[in-house]
């Protein structure tokens, strides 16, 4: 079926504002994602998985600007021993990133691998399987331009965290980045990322899990009021395996995460969680496909939002269980809390189920802030903010508890507690 011609030339002027990049063992990949890319059209808001929120300034020819934000607090994370790797608006900085050298990991950048690499049989294979039922047009963008991201094959326990650092220092700036996660049996791995990246940012990240190992992700986004992101985790899980990723999103005017998983070895665990807090001029998506395909495996989804001053949330999230994949234990909640009139959220929870011997939930509510937990407080003397915020901590304190360091809690516990102060004045 031929494109409508209003998506067409808007696919096509994207296109062709970009350079497809040439030569090399990624280029196959490249040009059969953008095939895909021409098939299907850039997203529009009549698409059936965009119909919350618009896509018009992610798929536009140049970027909106983004006036670029100082902050006055110091990183996340940067107590933390980790490995450093930075990208300014979305090109690698070696002089500000650490030795791409860690025992257990291999750690190379896409732009440097001009041979046949391990990552070619990998690169843009889960996006591309990603797209069945759902088409996501950004992601095979992605694939077919990135120019720059980290590849990276784990072969053992790493012994600590490796931090992704996007920072944003061009207003108009619109960034590309792909990373490739090959994780090997046995082998275990933290990634942190944090940082606005830039004005506009589009980023994949392809996480290929082997039998019994493990793959641990946090990440936040912010602050930055006006930046604009579409981002893409596609896994793949095998048996024994286990994949947890978590995200805390504080401002930012467009966001849409999306995570897609395939459970395909039996006793594999997935935890997808997230946080966001949101104030005025806000959108938040996140969009969640799991897909249990093996036998006795768990998946958990929990997002909890944070609105006010006509913020907008969005959840929708699926669970697909396949005929053979008995014992399947899926659960998915999407909350938010609105400490206003003027403020929404809006959730499509979906379960899809062929299996007969299965535990699977999805639950969604929207509400205002417990007036008789805030009774219960101010009767104590606490202040009405403060308790206020102590009710909104406690409310994403489900998600939080997701990441299963409980530094890294503690941390993201305390960049909400900022954030809530500053509302405050």
């Amino acid at each position: 079926m031929a494109l409508p011609q209003p998506k067409l030339d808007a696919t096509e002027a994207r296109i062709a504002a970009l350079e497809l990049p040439e030569g090399g063992w990624s280029a196959p990949a490249r040009k059969d994602a953008l095939a895909r890319l021409r098939a299907m059209g850039l997203p529009h808001a009549r698409d059936e998985y965009w119909k919350y929120t618009r896509p018009e300034t992610l798929v536009s020819a140049e970027a909106p600007k983004a006036s670029v934000f100082e902050a006055d607090e110091a990183p996340i994370f940067g107590e933390r021993d980790r490995l450093k790797i930075v990208f300014v608006d979305g090109v690698f900085d070696a002089e500000a990133s650490d030795e791409l050298a860690l025992e257990g990991v291999e750690i190379a950048r896409l732009a440097d691998a001009t041979d046949i690499h391990w990552a070619k049989d990998l690169y843009g294979t889960l996006e591309a399987n990603g797209q069945t039922p759902v088409e996501r047009p950004l992601a095979a963008l992605n694939t077919a331009f990135a120019t720059d991201g980290i590849l990276m094959r784990v072969t053992g326990k790493v012994s600590k965290p490796i931090n992704l650092i996007y920072h944003h220092k061009s207003d108009s700036s619109d960034a590309i980045l792909h990373h490739v996660v090959k994780v090997e049996q046995g082998g275990d791995v933290t990634i942190l990322e944090n940082g606005p990246a830039a004005a506009r940012f589009n980023k994949v990240m392809e996480v290929d899990v082997a039998d019994r190992s493990g793959f641990h992700h946090v990440r936040t986004q912010g602050r930055d009021d006006e930046r604009r992101a579409a981002t893409y985790i596609f896994g793949r899980l095998g048996t024994e395996s286990t994949f947890k990723t978590f995200t805390l999103t504080v401002n930012g005017v467009m966001t849409r995460n999306e995570c897609v998983l395939e459970l395909n070895g039996d006793d594999a665990v997935a935890h997808v969680a997230g946080a966001c807090m949101g104030d005025g001029d806000f959108h938040h998506d996140d969009t969640v496909f799991i897909t249990h395909d093996a036998v006795n495996c768990e998946s958990r989804q929990v997002f909890k939002k944070v609105l006010r001053n006509g913020a907008t949330g969005v959840f929708q999230g699926k669970i697909l269980v396949k005929p053979d994949a008995q014992k399947t234990d899926g659960y998915q909640i999407s909350q938010s809390l609105l400490l206003d009139d003027d403020s929404q959220f809006l959730a499509k929870p979906e379960l899809e189920i062929y299996a007969d011997d299965v535990a699977c939930s999805h639950g969604s509510t929207s509400g205002a802030i417990d007036e008789d937990g805030l009774f219960y407080l101010r009767a104590r003397g606490l202040p009405r903010g403060i308790a206020e915020d102590l009710l909104t901590i406690a409310f994403i304190a489900e998600a939080v508890q997701e990441v299963e360091d409980e530094g890294l809690q503690e941390e993201i516990v305390e960049r909400v507690e900022a954030w809530l102060l500053r509302r405050r004045g």
